[in-house]
């Protein structure tokens, strides 16, 4: 998919912008604060339906206005498409495709891959497991849409269990029974998780490393191994095995909501071994390697979002990678940055086609 024109009106700090795009490297250039990263963030919620920085819908309408829109021309292989996103202020958010409203946002999913490559990212290897499993269930619901609907049945079914179990302590009763309907659920939907993250995560190892040798020219061992109490112990044990402890803590204790993602380096976590560097060109293949999976497993090209790029690297690897994701066919590039001049250097001896966006 090739995004050829990209509107956006009372999006953040942007009340109208207009862009016809090239099908192969795009950048907007601009001093912070003009709203370069929120031009990508208006790509992602084309793809995903929402903003990569997690901020609600109505916090990103533009102040003062009562909606936001985000429309694109998309060309396929054979046609093309309009894609629209809309957010009024008093109104639930529409997503459509040549102006048929989907009935759920999740059907768009997949639909327009995107990865984005931010300073954020770095949050991957020094916050929580949370963080990390939002990644991993991003990543997999580009690819995977039995997935993406096991994922909302499974949260469902948990919210309930957990205000079941607060019910039990607040009233001074137990129902095994009761509990047992949101078992079933858990237990059915938490064991597909299970196996599909753990096929997806078997099938980026390599390519995630592979990526790495190239990106970083070094020699240390990287890995992302998948952690769960899945390994050794089925779904509906794990919760009868922690039935009394969640009573106890009023919320349900174990289980594929717990998963984590190890991120390794020579046999350790690299949020202890790694320097700045070897991070940054950790999380950059793991993102190609990300891009590699989408395609190959929906032979839909995803949009690259490189937000600040030259952040994370100096201009010579800000090259090298452009280089790379350009001759590997990974289809179109967005770039960001504060300096025109580098960008055009780097851009321009890689691709004629590029074009850059003053803002």
């Amino acid at each position: 998919m090739i995004v050829k024109k990209l509107f956006i009106r009372n999006f953040k700090n942007h009340m109208l912008r207009e862009f016809d795009l090239s099908p192969d490297i795009n950048c907007f250039i601009g001093d912070n604060g003009v709203g370069k990263t929120n031009i990508l963030d208006a790509l992602h919620y084309l793809s995903l339906g929402k903003s990569f920085l997690g901020n609600s819908d109505l916090n990103n309408i533009k102040k003062g206005e009562d909606f936001f829109s985000i429309e694109a021309e998309v060309q396929g292989d054979d046609k093309g498409f309009n894609i629209k996103v809309i957010q009024p202020k008093d109104a639930r958010k529409v997503i459509k495709k040549n102006d048929k409203a989907y009935s759920k946002i999740a059907e768009h999913i997949g639909f327009l891959p995107s990865v984005m490559i931010s300073p954020y990212d770095a949050n991957l290897i020094t916050d929580s497991a949370e963080n990390r499993r939002r990644f991993l269930d991003a990543m997999i619901s580009q690819v995977d849409a039995e997935y993406f609907h096991s994922i909302i049945q499974y949260q469902k079914a948990l919210k309930q269990r957990n205000a079941l179990l607060k019910s039990f302590a607040k009233n001074g009763f137990f129902d095994a029974d009761s509990l047992e309907i949101y078992n079933e659920p858990l237990s059915r939907f938490g064991t597909l998780i299970y196996r599909k993250r753990n096929d997806f995560i078997q099938g980026l190892r390599p390519v995630f490393k592979d990526f790495y040798k190239v990106i970083s020219n070094s020699k240390e061992e990287v890995d992302v191994i998948y952690e769960s109490v899945l390994e050794t112990t089925g779904m509906n044990d794990v919760l009868r095995k922690n039935e009394s402890k969640d009573r106890v803590l009023t919320y349900t204790s174990q289980g594929v909501h717990k998963d984590d993602l190890n991120l390794m380096m020579d046999e350790d976590l690299i949020k202890k071994t790694g320097s700045q560097g070897q991070q940054k060109s950790f999380l950059i293949a793991l993102k190609l390697a990300q891009m590699n999976c989408i395609k190959n497993r929906t032979k839909n090209t995803p949009m690259l979002l490189l937000d600040d790029i030259f952040d994370k690297l100096d201009d010579k690897r800000v090259s090298q990678l452009i280089d790379l994701v350009n001759r590997e066919g990974f289809g179109q590039i967005f770039i960001t940055d504060t300096h025109r001049g580098r960008t055009e250097e780097v851009v321009k001896n890689i691709n004629e086609e590029s074009r850059i966006f003053g803002l």
